[in-house]
């Protein structure tokens, strides 16, 4: 999968994909902070850049490869959630998020904390723990009008229920 430019960016930030994580993902630039490097992960999911994934992922925590070809899930929101350390002084940050995707026509919200660690001026992903994920189809007892369950504070009509087109 590739982004426009000129398209939103996948990580939620508000900004065009070309203003946003394509420097990270395609012309290698190092993110400047945790949360930097979690919404570029997160883009490269989107994108399924297994590449850039692996570039990002702390050397001795590295899977040897990560195949895409059997994923079936469509990301459709990021939010963090909270920033622990992670700055531009730190050596180690924790990221809180969480994802809405959706597979076969059912919505999931995935809640995690993910570690990175900061070596030689470059962020990397350590590992995450998932807290939960929760499915929401849209069918469920709360309907559309309800909260969204991803805590975004919007209707799930206007959120993780929005239909893609």
């Amino acid at each position: 999968m590739t982004l426009i430019s000129e398209a939103p960016c996948p990580c939620g930030s508000q900004n065009f994909y070309k203003e946003c994580c394509k420097a990270y993902i395609e012309k290698n630039k190092k993110a400047p902070t945790a949360e930097t490097l979690m919404r570029s992960r997160y883009t490269a999911y989107v994108l399924q850049n297994s590449e850039y994934l692996l570039k990002t992922w702390y050397p001795k925590k590295r899977p040897p490869a990560i195949d895409f070809s059997k994923e079936s899930a469509e990301w459709l929101r990021l939010e963090i959630i909270s920033v622990q350390k992670g700055g531009i002084k730190d050596q180690r940050g924790l990221v809180e998020f969480q994802a809405c995707y959706r597979i076969e026509d059912k919505e999931y919200v995935m809640k995690e904390i993910s570690r990175f660690k900061r070596e030689r001026g470059a962020w990397f992903y350590l590992d995450g723990n998932v807290k939960s994920i929760s499915a929401n189809n849209g069918s469920t007892n709360q309907g559309l009008n309800a909260p969204c369950s991803c805590g975004s504070g919007k209707k799930f009509k206007r959120c993780c229920g929005k239909k893609q087109s």
